[in-house]
């Protein structure tokens, strides 16, 4: 097995990968990547038994083979080489020389067939998407999956496939982010899948902002998307998912229109004085006004005040600070709508003229 590529071709596919391989491993050889050479260029391949990527490179193949070889060390050695530098990867007697300029390597290996590779994933439903529509589809929900729950279907993002539509619903109990996405597809029933959040957090570090369209192939256990040069494979959760509809608040009828950049910053100063481990945060609703009010076990207390689109009557209400806060970083909008019906009751938020894009947010007590 022998070939040489630059160093930034082989940096390129290392980078997209690396993320998949856990520092600390229950067995070897997930510490490192399977690197296949063939007439057909190289690939190379990183999992955690959850999570499989597959990373493709054009390069000219002197001699054909596979190996597996340490993932972090591999890495560092590209990334401490310099820039253009030209990389020679040769394997003899179970190791890999790496070689570039004055500069030699030597790292051991294991055997490729000790690599576990995720079976073939048998398709039931399948869609091309534009990588920017799904990179935003993620960007606009993941912050709400939850982190180590023990309702583990809540440790994940719930993909529901329609006709002609892709959902993506996560839910942490406490507060719920939903956004929806046309896709050329028909089907005669929807479908439900809930992506691992690990997957979740790869893919969303995979997409780019481009128009190029990813292919989505959904199975029984599992979900894969390919790119040009990128095959992303997870494991789906085994769970079912709660019924989100019923989360949804209905028939508010208490509507705040606010500047989602000045709402935004007056949440982030009077935050600064709120309980570090609550989070709490009391706003007041009259005609046109909103008071947003914290104070903390130190007895500090943080005031603000300032003007919104309001005709309802007053009303008290305290929030998570933190949730909000994700909520209006996440929205693109120059403004922002809030139903409210009663201090009890959770409040949804919307971008103004769309139900693309729906936010829940539960009360607290304060």
């Amino acid at each position: 097995m022998k070939f040489t590529l630059d160093r930034e071709s082989i940096l390129k596919p290392l980078q997209q990968v690396i993320g998949v391989v856990e520092r600390r491993q229950t067995l070897p050889v997930l510490g490192n990547l399977l690197v296949v050479a063939s007439e057909d260029g190289l690939q190379i391949t990183a999992t955690d038994l959850e999570v499989e990527i597959q990373a493709k490179v054009p390069v000219d193949i002197e001699e054909g083979g596979e190996i597996t070889l340490p993932a972090r060390k591999l890495i560092d050695i590209c990334k401490a080489l310099p820039e253009n530098a030209q990389i020679e990867f040769l394997f003899e007697d179970q190791k890999a020389q790496i070689r570039s300029g004055k500069s030699r390597f030597s790292l051991s290996t294991l055997p490729a067939g000790d690599f576990p590779v995720v079976e073939k994933v048998q398709t039931d439903y399948q869609f091309a998407i534009s990588q920017n529509k799904l990179k935003e589809l993620i960007d606009r929900t993941q912050f709400s999956m939850a982190q180590q729950d023990v309702r583990y279907y809540l440790n994940g993002l719930m993909l529901e496939i329609g006709n002609g539509l892709l959902r993506a619903v996560a839910t942490d109990g406490h507060r719920l982010a939903l956004c929806d996405m046309d896709v050329d597809l028909k089907l005669s029933d929807s479908r439900q899948v809930i992506v691992p959040r690990k997957g979740i957090q790869e893919l969303q570090r995979l997409l780019e902002d481009s128009d190029d369209p990813v292919q989505v192939e959904v199975g029984s256990n599992h979900i894969r998307i390919r790119t040009d040069d990128v095959c992303f494979t997870s494991k789906l959760v085994d769970g079912r998912f709660p019924d989100y509809e019923r989360v949804v608040p209905k028939g508010g009828d208490k509507l705040v229109v606010a500047d989602r950049e000045l709402l935004r910053q007056a949440l982030s100063r009077t935050s600064i004085l709120s309980n570090e481990k609550y989070r709490g945060i009391r706003l007041n609703l009259e005609k046109n006004n909103v008071k947003i009010q914290a104070h903390n076990p130190e007895q500090e207390e943080a005031d603000e005040e300032f003007e919104v689109d309001y005709q309802g009557g007053g009303l008290e209400i305290g929030f998570n600070v933190t949730y909000l806060l994700d909520v209006l970083s996440t929205v693109r909008s120059d403004k922002v709508e809030i139903t409210l019906s009663d201090s009890n009751s959770s409040c949804l938020i919307c971008q103004p003229g769309t139900e693309q894009y729906r936010y829940v947010v539960m009360p607290m007590r304060l």
